[in-house]
């Protein structure tokens, strides 16, 4: 008998996809509006998320422009950024609100690249808290004598396998963050 670890890698899928936002909401020196996705504003007394609410664009590299639907929600779409732990100061000038992002220093790019390395840590350690969860799995089978020793030991090692392969893929990622961080 096998034991089906399908459970096991959508959520090793889902600490990827955490991992993937996180990512996105690290802002390296370009204007991207995946910054923006984690800022709500209040709208007709509901929170709604910013890209709910207006119309983002990148006209260039290092800015992002946001052009609200109801230009009545500029003053809260100002204070919702301004609020926010993105560190820039939004530029309001009655019809769109402007973000310009600076060029990073060295050693901002440093900090960010320790944050990105402590988020893609955070998505390893959920993954390994997940292999836990199908090993404490297995045991109980085999405890039950629903599977033999040669399939636990086999199953230990598919487990064991797919985690290797979650684990590549978020180093895989953390490194393409690095790079984008690093590159000026």
């Amino acid at each position: 008998m096998s034991v089906d670890f399908s459970e096991y890698g959508r959520r090793m899928d889902k600490a990827l996809d955490h991992l993937a936002e996180e990512f996105g909401a690290v802002r390296a020196g370009r204007a991207n509006a995946k910054v923006l996705d984690r800022i709500t504003v209040e709208y007709y007394g509901s929170e709604t998320p910013l890209n709910g609410v207006a119309t983002i664009s990148t006209p260039d590299a290092r800015t992002l422009v946001i052009q609200p639907w109801d230009t009545s929600l500029l003053k809260e779409i100002q204070k919702a950024i301004q609020a926010s732990e993105l560190g820039i100061n939004p530029q309001n000038d009655g019809k769109v609100i402007r973000l310009v992002f600076p060029q990073l220093t060295e050693e901002r790019r440093k900090d960010l690249t320790k944050q990105v390395k402590k988020y893609a840590e955070d998505a390893k350690v959920a993954m390994r808290n997940i292999r836990r969860d199908g090993m404490d799995y297995i045991k109980k089978l085999k405890k039950n004598s629903e599977i033999t020793e040669d399939d636990q030991k086999k199953a230990e090692k598919d487990l064991q396998d797919l985690l290797d392969k979650y684990t590549k893929k978020a180093d895989e990622a953390l490194a393409e963050k690095e790079k984008e961080l690093m590159s000026i």
